[in-house]
């Protein structure tokens, strides 16, 4: 965090010499105050007499408040860009990582490391680092100040002034342990939470839902019991701390008082040394308070900057453009996710021409989604290349190359947002005549028509208020939109009726005319008007072909088309 704090080095260096001027208001207020009292109380000096003093010390007073406003103001403005840079980076970081990174987190805990972890870090920028530089120079600039008016009081300000931070450091490290364990109880929280809410439907028909109320119960009191740790641990430093310092100032007072009464000591100087004696403590004290503050930032800092030291995926800026030819080839193409202890794609050769319809089949695992992500650029290649035309895809501006593709999955994610909002993502500077015609060519017209508001109704968080068949078809509307020469379908017409599912064949076949398209599907009757058909097995090409050529081999493809049709 600390190459965080070197951007807003500027507002730091304000806070320090705000601070400064704030312990040097601190030694004037003690000198005019100390004077003021001396002359009155033993000098019988009238009011006009230290008039001017008086004025100096009011004077003093308000510039020390005026300075610790200022103080207050520099501290919190530290945060401000620190998180908003933080955060945007963060969003970022997500972005450019992408689904393959994403996918493999738990949603709840991204969302909370969003939020109110980057929020986490506001004490820690706002309070504890602020509160060491403070309780670096005003101790430092007191120190100067009773040097030359009391060497005893100054040696005893030198000893006892480490043990504060001394004592900090003991208690802190247990509290740092404390505060990375409820952070990520906080975490699990949270993400159990979210997982819960979306699959409450699947609880309550199986009955568990007052299992997982337990549940979320058991995490709560552990979470409790994690923030009891760390207040407990935060109390016991307060409470120390306290008392260190309270201790220091009655060695101060009690040797002063001493000397004064054997006359070895003026008045003046005496309570001079009392004034800023407890001032000389107290940012030292506070910076042991602000500490365990700065243990929850650090706790979730942690998280964060473990996503932001995550490796983006491998690629080249891509200065490219699309080439005329559109022949898409994958030479021995391997991929292994780092998580897993095989490679998921082993020597891919394929070749997809410009115009042609290719399938891909096979049993679950087989790496068919994982094929159509290196062809999105969600990942890249452990091995081997992807051209287009001849060019290696990585050399393709990112955003150009995503731009010849419209995808439409299996589970198409529609936003909370109207219809016509959902359908514009593809394509935002559509016309209304556009979005009209593509609607009709998915035909999905006749049923946004019947919506309470067309296509001004809000679909509801993942298309809630929509049917499977509508959802799909405002999918291939939004694809239709897009009109981007290479299709990816991913198991479009999974999970369907056959009603929808013949609906949606019809609107494909539609959308599919002139544009290169690869098909993942496990339904293979959807299949037999393709042009080629390629078999994964074990991570690899086993076959490819026509529908009829498959079939005659006798092979995989037959298997899988016995088995489907049993």
């Amino acid at each position: 965090m600390n190459q965080e704090a070197q951007k807003v080095r500027g507002l730091y260096a304000l806070h320090l010499l705000l601070s400064a001027g704030g312990a040097l208001a601190i030694v004037a207020q003690a000198m005019w105050i100390s004077r003021v009292i001396n002359a009155v109380f033993l000098g019988r000096q009238t009011l006009i007499a230290v008039g001017t003093d008086l004025l100096l010390a009011v004077v003093t007073v308000g510039v020390r408040a005026g300075l610790a406003w200022g103080t207050s103001l520099s501290a919190a403005a530290i945060t401000i860009p620190v998180k908003t840079g933080l955060r945007a980076r963060l969003m970022a970081h997500l972005t450019r990582l992408g689904p393959a990174y994403t996918s493999e987190a738990r949603s709840g805990e991204l969302v909370l490391t969003a939020t109110e972890g980057i929020d986490a870090l506001d004490a820690y920028f706002r309070d504890y680092l602020p509160g060491v530089v403070t309780a670096l120079f005003v101790p430092l600039i007191i120190l100067i100040g009773v040097f030359p008016v009391d060497l005893l009081s100054f040696v005893i300000l030198v000893i006892t002034a480490p043990l504060i931070p001394l004592m900090m450091i003991l208690i802190g490290k247990s509290a740092g342990a404390l505060a990375r364990r409820q952070y990520q109880e906080m975490g699990r929280l949270g993400a159990h939470f979210l997982d819960v809410m979306q699959g409450l439907t699947t609880l309550k028909l199986f009955n568990r839902s007052r299992r997982q109320i337990e549940v979320i119960g058991r995490i709560t009191h552990e979470f409790r019991e994690a923030t009891l740790g760390v207040l407990r641990v935060a109390f016991l430093s307060a409470f120390m701390l306290e008392m260190l310092a309270t201790l220091s100032v009655a060695i101060v007072a009690v040797e002063i008082g001493l000397r004064l009464i054997s006359g070895r000591m003026s008045f003046e100087g005496a309570l001079f040394v009392l004034i800023v004696a407890p001032e000389f403590y107290a940012p030292l004290r506070l910076l042991g308070a602000k500490f365990h503050a700065g243990t929850e930032g650090a706790a979730a800092a942690e998280r964060i900057f473990e996503i932001l030291d995550t490796p983006l995926p491998q690629r080249s800026v891509g200065k490219s453009s699309i080439p005329a030819d559109r022949t898409l080839r994958l030479e021995a193409v391997s991929f292994h996710y780092p998580q897993s202890s095989h490679a998921t794609l082993t020597g891919i050769d394929l070749i997809i021409r410009q115009g042609e319809r290719v399938a891909l089949v096979g049993e679950s695992g087989g790496g068919k989604s994982t094929l159509a992500a290196l062809l999105l650029r969600f990942i890249t290649p452990t091995q081997g290349q992807i051209t287009l035309g001849g060019i290696s895809l990585q050399e393709i501006a990112l955003d150009q190359w995503r731009a010849q593709i419209g995808w439409v999955s299996q589970h198409p994610y529609l936003f909370h947002a109207t219809v016509r909002e959902n359908l514009l993502i593809g394509r935002p500077d559509a016309s209304e005549s556009a979005l009209q015609e593509a609607v009709r060519a998915a035909g999905a017209e006749s049923f946004i028509a019947q919506l309470p508001q067309g296509l001004d109704t809000p679909c509801g968080e993942r298309g809630l208020r929509l049917s499977g068949g509508q959802v799909q078809r405002i999918a291939a509307a939004r694809a239709f939109l897009r009109d981007a020469p290479f299709l990816i379908l991913d198991e479009v017409t999974a999970n369907l009726d056959p009603l929808n599912e013949h609906l949606i064949e019809e609107t494909l076949r539609r959308l599919l005319r002139g544009r290169t398209t690869l098909i993942i599907a496990h339904r293979l009757n959807t299949l037999v008007d393709v042009d080629r058909i390629c078999v994964l097995g074990g991570g690899r090409i086993v076959e490819q072909g026509s529908h009829r050529e498959l079939i005659a081999l006798n092979g995989e493809y037959r298997r899988l088309w016995d088995a489907y049709h049993i």
